[in-house]
């Protein structure tokens, strides 16, 4: 019988955790093949030049090294470039630019750390003295990083054959209807804003571990991902060939957030160099290595205008958006700014048009491509931005202007002018439960008190609205093992959410299995040949339905076996809290062992019905999270040192399966947006390309000393777009945060004359704001 630990919305520990805590994980960098190779990616150090000698012969000579691969070697086995698999159009229908990136440097780099050669060698050492052994000269060429200006007249061309470094130029909304409502508007508030890059940096740095199967032509990739299916499909064209020829394996992953979504060259690299060699070989990044071949994230320069009516009602809104692809097209780097990024700009206000333009550069920078929340906490930023700036134009309370403007919870079903339908929500009680909580009325006296104390304090806001994606179906399968466990086997892929806790409370749930009985697995291509992975906080709500799908298969089976058991008519059998019986009476099986009873029929050979069952599960509609942020800081004017004092949350995720993940996923996710609000900032030097904040030592990342605890509240409004009424929470701590903490730090020196501070507000930026106002 199912615990009641293992109950829907209840607060479950993480079942993973134990495991992974105690040194039990099995990462990607921990997989030991016998006789496995290493590999060394020699990269560029300049971010723009022709290779006019590139010298292998000495390298390939120094003891322990098994193979030096470079782009001809790739080529005369007919290996392809990486693809884009998310183009997008231009506005005049036209395909967008899509220059090749090829898997090692093709006589020109584009970025720092563009790959160059392969070494393989017995050891990493080995392979690395080979590495540093290669002979390259290169003439190095003019380079261009900044995205503002890589449309300007002269800027240097990263690839010649692409005018102006426009890669796409693309637009959403109805530009005649929006130019209407600006026409009537009374009042108009322009903001220009600055969405700064970000480096990843998860935890565990990428990996790849490939074996090549002579007698079968197949190979294993082993790699930490966030869907295995995704990386199958995209390497095997490459090869020339199906991509049933591969295998690829993710084991514990330490963190992904989109980084670990895409194909990339050391995928090809070890499975090319397997191959060639006859033996298997890894390569793992370390951390100086992750910052130049990772993909990075934002870096959007973006305009913004919101038309008001004398009545403060919102009629439109107009964005142009300039987004840095890098140097070359990453996977899915065209969708984000373009279908991702615009599908939430409408956010929770009843906007009558909209209309927005985006424009994709290349730079002769490291790709860009999703990350946590990929493209919508862009638009967030820049939607909530404009409507405190509005506010303090036109004079009306920020809580009131926004709580005038929302969608109503009777205007449900709501249609966007970018194409979305919102099936639920009640921003205005949101709204006002953040309010409370924070004790907005009382933040006057809070500020008085600061500057008595010589502290400016600020109090900023941010409502968000999250729309979720991913792959349009989901997979789950469920078999009765003969140990007496259950094994779910999932098309996501976890990499430290908490998926596997998620998925035991559904199963026992659904099943009435006692969760401790209940294993998750996750992948392999092999084993479960189908799956969407993780992206776009669809786990839950994609798998979860599979799973509910895959579990009413079992219950349907059982009763047909255990009709054959006890001896009665499948009508009369029913099912309640793990156990078939017949209906009216006390005679009965428990699932589990009705399920060991079929499978030892089966294996006698009589006739069974086994109640293993998979199933695919349509995912007909995403699903909108949304939540107000409230960020209370103090600044010291001297220093422009800031401190986080208060965080609180009230968020709209439908209905909970554990409370206590989802408050540690939404403080993950404000930690991430408090990061990139203050604390990170990517820096090239404009002349040179180098990437200037390449370590730890120049890039500053969050740490748990920083913040106050996170409130979170979980607010459920029904959801009625998929059967578990559960919206994707994921990502929404990170699309918040950014825009409360920065509307909270304006809020605090708006006293000074400041209005305006772009990410990240470090304190000499602060410093320097409230300078320059003081000056003017």
């Amino acid at each position: 019988m199912a615990t009641t630990k293992f109950g829907l919305a209840q607060p479950v520990r993480r079942v993973e955790d134990p495991r992974l805590l105690k040194g039990s994980g099995r990462y990607t960098d921990d997989i030991v093949l016998p006789g496995m190779l290493f590999g060394i990616v020699l990269r560029s150090p300049h971010a723009a030049a022709k290779i006019s000698r590139l010298d292998t012969a000495v390298a390939a000579k120094l003891p322990g090294v098994a193979g030096v691969f470079t782009a001809a070697d790739l080529a005369a086995e007919g290996v392809g470039p990486l693809p884009c698999a998310a183009p997008v159009n231009n506005r005049d229908g036209s395909p967008q630019a899509t220059p090749p990136h090829p898997v090692l440097a093709d006589g020109v780099v584009r970025h720092v750390g563009d790959p160059v050669a392969f070494v393989v060698a017995q050891t990493a050492k080995q392979a690395r003295d080979a590495a540093e052994a290669i002979e390259v000269d290169y003439d190095t060429l003019p380079a261009h990083t900044d995205s503002a200006t890589a449309m300007d007249k002269g800027a240097t061309r990263v690839w010649p054959d692409v005018a102006h470094n426009l890669a796409f130029d693309w637009e959403i909304g109805d530009k005649q209807a929006t130019e209407a409502e600006f026409a009537r508007a009374v009042h108009v508030t322009k903001i220009d804003i600055i969405n700064n890059r970000i480096v990843v940096n998860s935890i565990e740095a990428r990996a790849a571990v490939a074996e090549f199967d002579a007698a079968s032509g197949r190979w294993t990739l082993y790699a930490n991902t966030q869907g295995g299916w995704m990386v199958k499909n995209l390497i095997g064209p490459l090869f020339g060939t199906d991509p049933e020829k591969f295998r690829v394996i993710t084991p514990d992953v330490g963190g992904g957030f989109g980084m670990k979504l895409f194909l990339y060259a050391e995928h090809v690299l070890t499975c090319f160099a397997a191959r060639k060699l006859g033996r298997p070989v890894k390569w793992a990044a370390e951390r100086g290595e992750a910052f130049l071949c990772d993909t990075q994230g934002r870096d959007n320069v973006t305009r913004g205008e919101l038309a008001v009516d004398a009545d403060g009602k919102f009629l439109a809104l107009r964005t142009r958006n300039i987004s840095n692809m890098g140097a070359y097209l990453s996977t899915f780097a065209p969708f984000i700014p373009t279908f991702a990024g615009t599908g939430v700009l409408a956010s929770v206000y009843g906007f009558k048009a909209i209309y927005a333009n985006v424009l994709g550069v290349f730079t002769n920078t490291v790709p860009v491509d999703a990350y946590r929340g990929a493209g919508r906490p862009e638009s967030n930023y820049l939607v909530e931005r404009l409507v405190d700036a509005a506010a303090r134009e036109i004079g009306i309370d920020r809580v009131e202007l926004r709580r005038r403007n929302m969608v109503p919870p009777n205007a449900m079903p709501h249609a966007t002018p970018v194409g979305k339908s919102y099936d639920s929500g009640d921003f205005r009680s949101v709204l006002d439960a953040a309010t409370k909580r924070m004790d907005y009325a009382g933040f006057a006296a809070r500020q008085t008190a600061a500057v008595a104390r010589g502290k400016r304090r600020g109090l900023g806001l941010a409502y968000y609205l999250e729309a979720t994606g991913g792959d349009p179906t989901e997979r789950a399968e469920i078999r009765f093992a003969e140990d007496g466990f259950v094994d779910v086997y999932v098309g996501t892929q976890s990499t430290g959410q908490g998926h596997e806790t998620a998925y035991v409370q559904l199963t026992a749930n659904n099943l009435g299995i006692d969760g401790d009985k209940i294993r998750i697995r996750q992948g392999d291509t092999d084993i479960i040949p189908v799956g969407g992975g993780t992206g776009g906080a669809r786990s839950l709500y994609s798998e979860g339905q599979a799973i509910l799908l895959t579990s009413e298969s079992v219950i349907n089976k059982g009763k047909q076996a255990a009709a054959e058991e006890l001896e009665a008519a499948v009508a009369d059998i029913g099912f309640a809290d793990g156990r078939f019986s017949i209906v009216g009476t006390d005679r009965g099986v428990d699932i589990v062992a009705l399920a060991a009873s079929q499978r030892k029929k089966a294996s006698a050979g009589q006739p069974a019905t086994l109640l293993d069952a998979a199933e695919v599960a349509p995912i007909d509609a995403h699903t909108f999270p949304n939540g107000c942020h409230m960020a209370e800081v103090e600044i010291d004017p001297e220093t422009g040192m800031l401190e986080l004092v208060r965080y609180s949350v009230c968020d709209d995720f439908g209905k909970t399966v554990n409370p206590l993940i989802v408050r540690g996923q939404v403080a993950g996710g404000v930690a991430q947006g408090f990061g990139q609000a203050v604390l990170e900032h990517t820096v090239y030097d404009p002349s040179s390309g180098q990437l200037l904040s390449g370590s730890f030592m120049d890039y500053a990342m969050p740490r748990a000393n920083e913040f106050p605890d996170i409130e979170v509240e979980l607010l459920e409004i029904p959801c009625a777009s998929n059967p578990l009424g559960v919206k994707g929470a994921g990502e929404a701590g990170a699309v918040g945060s950014p825009p409360a903490v920065i509307n909270a730090i304006i809020d605090a020196l708006s006293g000074d004359g400041v209005t305006h501070i772009d990410m990240p507000a470090t304190p000499e930026r602060v410093w320097r704001a409230m300078a320059l106002a003081k000056a003017a």
